[in-house]
């Protein structure tokens, strides 16, 4: 691997899910273009990793960066901006249900600093674009398929031209053939715009088919594993 700065970096940090400690003493990085996969059973930890590095989790122990931020001294007016460098895709979609398409984005925009209406009307309807929703923008989202309301988040998620999405269970609601659409919009936003992808996931399915980094949550540990060890790996699917 080249010598690159990580977006995102943890040196023996513990991870923490309220009072609980679920994973000691992790290290991982992410560097620009990875498309990384943290995945184990339920309750392992895997989320709780994923609301650290948004800081919505409090780091006590350890060193954590990312995007620029430092995770153990971020203060509270700061956590906007660096939830503004990364696109965040949930398993729901959390869509402003009452709003059209566009205003879901528009209210995205307004909230991180866009003023100019004809640059956020541009920037929509490249995002829309860009996950082939162009022609959504005036829908409501329970006009829209799960597999569409996805595309949709993930078209928020990429607003702001993030340095990384962090995909938490992204395909968990949708059957198979909707989850592998999915995933052929993320690994090509990967492929073709170099953006970062930090992806939670037990479906064992969806890594063996989409390669990438493979880091492994179970024993209150998540380290990434080698290639030949995945083989073994035992998930509930």
């Amino acid at each position: 691997m080249e010598d690159k700065t990580p977006i995102i970096s943890f040196k023996g940090a513990d991870i923490m899910n309220g009072e609980a400690k679920v994973i000691y003493d992790l290290d991982m990085d992410i560097y620009p273009g990875d498309f990384v996969y943290i995945v184990g059973k339920v309750g392992t930890g895997k989320t709780s990793i994923i609301r650290t590095i948004i800081a919505e989790n409090e780091l006590t122990k350890g060193e954590g960066h990312a995007c620029g931020y430092d995770l153990r001294k971020i203060r509270e007016k700061d956590i906007p901006y660096l939830r503004r460098k990364m696109g965040v895709v949930f398993q729901d979609f959390q869509l402003l249900m009452d709003r059209t398409v566009e205003e879901n984005l528009l209210f995205v925009l307004r909230a991180t600093g866009w003023n100019s209406e004809e640059k956020m009307q541009k920037r929509i309807a490249e995002v829309l674009e860009a996950v082939g929703m162009e022609r959504k923008a005036h829908k409501m989202p329970h006009q829209l398929s799960g597999g569409e309301q996805q595309r949709i988040a993930i078209a928020r998620s990429l607003l702001n031209d993030p340095q990384v999405i962090i995909a938490d269970e992204p395909t968990g609601n949708l059957d198979n053939e909707t989850a592998d659409g999915i995933m052929k919009l993320l690994t090509g936003i990967n492929r073709e715009k170099g953006t970062a992808i930090v992806m939670v996931t037990h479906n064992r399915q969806i890594f063996e088919k989409y390669q990438g980094r493979v880091m492994v949550c179970k024993e209150e540990t998540c380290c990434e594993q080698l290639e030949d060890d995945i083989i073994d790996l035992e998930l509930t699917i």
